[in-house]
């Protein structure tokens, strides 16, 4: 009699015994045998003898396994429950991976000393951790392990009557909506930067921020239901002649989108874009540099469909197609993009592949869903427009359709300035 006891739980599927592991003798096998396994060492389940072994040489196979284990199912049965078993088999694997992150250890913090005309061969007095004495003494010392100095910091930094963290971050935000923010240098709110266009509005929106709870869904909602955001981009000659660059907010100047909003919305006017939050991002190269360089990939599958703020970036190499549309490159931060109008714009965009494919996948399903010319033409206008066509569209796109294909048409609109600038 043989005991085994295992450390923990452990799952076995088979048994092969053998005393003769050179193979030298044939009659060193038992013949007589039963396997009792038991989980509090108490209660002994018998759960294999000799009664079904299997000749010896047979391979192992998991339906007449589990055939022998049954005898109240059918083969048929049998084969659908090994199926299932092996598909659980593999999502218990993939779950038990254990999931990698970048993590630190909290540590008690170094000696901090002010050195001699900064070398770090001289040092002087010892510094204690604190903020620049022009926001206050402040200071973080005595706070035992790093972790501490870290909430005292985030603690100093959302404090309500903070000068810089509210007024920063509701700057960001309008900048992402007007296309500038009310200073125009979002990065540098000191003497090398712009003046505020706006002081008092920038510093009530910083204070109706905080008087909100820090909630930025709620300053989106304020700047976007203002009459600012609602102004018309009718053009006054008047004030062009006082304010040509818009900076006073006399009108909302029309703009175009970034590139990563223009890939997303060809994908989810095609119904193609996928939604997942989180989780690896995904390659616009098939390799990441060395000899073969960086090869654009041709084919998407549904994980290369996600958002494009789910992008790897490589630096220094834009993405293709929508690299163009002054997307940074990750070699250096762009706290506010520049927009320029080149021929390669047009051409990337009226002319990769990846446009090509959309427009085509887009035309085919419009067609799927109408037969008729006119039905699909103004379903092409809806999805892309938002809009149905007037009257001289529809003459001339029906027209366009009926001689080269639907798909030229969403090509079009793929490209049209209504689709591509806002408003």
């Amino acid at each position: 009699c043989v005991k085994w006891v295992f450390p923990h739980v452990r799952v076995m599927d088979r048994h092969e015994g053998a005393r003769d592991r050179e193979a030298k003798f044939k009659d060193r096998l038992p013949i007589r045998y039963h396997i009792d396994i038991s989980l509090d060492g108490k209660q002994w389940v018998t759960v294999a003898s000799h009664y079904d072994r299997q000749p010896m040489g047979t391979p192992y196979d998991q339906i007449q396994a589990l055939v022998r284990s049954s005898v109240e199912v059918d083969g048929e049965d049998v084969q659908t429950q090994a199926a299932e078993l092996d598909e659980l088999k593999k999502r218990k694997a993939k779950l038990e991976i254990p999931q990698m992150t970048y993590a630190g250890v909290f540590r008690k913090p170094d000696v901090t000393r002010l050195l001699s005309r900064g070398d770090p061969e001289q040092p002087l007095d010892e510094l204690a951790a604190s903020v620049p004495a022009i926001f206050g003494e402040v200071e973080f010392a005595d706070l035992g392990v790093e972790q501490n100095r870290r909430v005292a910091l985030a603690k100093w930094l959302t404090r309500p009557d903070h000068p810089l963290t509210a007024r920063v971050l509701v700057n960001r935000v309008w900048q992402g909506h007007f296309g500038r923010g009310i200073v125009d240098t979002p990065s540098d709110f000191g003497l090398n930067g712009i003046p505020p266009t706006h002081p008092e509005l920038l510093d009530w929106l910083a204070d109706s921020f905080v008087k909100q709870g820090w909630s930025i869904k709620s300053l989106h909602r304020l700047i976007l239901t203002s009459d600012t955001y609602s102004q018309s981009t009718k053009v006054h000659a008047s004030a062009m002649q006082v304010d040509a660059d818009n900076r006073l907010l006399w009108r909302f100047a029309p703009r175009r989108l970034e590139g990563e909003a223009i890939r997303d919305s060809i994908l989810f006017v095609k119904q193609r874009l996928n939604f997942e939050i989180g989780g690896p991002g995904f390659d616009f190269f098939k390799t990441r540099g060395g000899l073969s360089g960086f090869p654009p990939i041709d084919e998407f599958g549904p994980q290369n469909m996600r958002r494009m703020i789910y992008s790897h970036k490589i630096r220094m190499e834009p993405v293709p197609v929508f690299g163009v549309f002054d997307c940074p490159d990750a070699g250096q931060p762009t706290p506010r993009r520049t927009q320029s109008t080149t021929p390669l714009q047009a051409l990337n965009l009226l002319n990769s592949p990846f446009v090509l494919q959309q427009a085509q996948a887009l035309a085919e399903l419009i067609e799927k869903e109408h037969t008729a010319i006119e039905a699909q033409v103004t379903d092409a206008f809806q999805r892309c427009l938002c809009r149905p066509p007037d009257e001289f569209e529809f003459q001339k796109t029906v027209g366009v359709v009926e001689k080269h294909g639907l798909s030229v048409l969403c090509r079009a609109l793929y490209n049209s300035n209504e689709f591509l600038f806002l408003p």
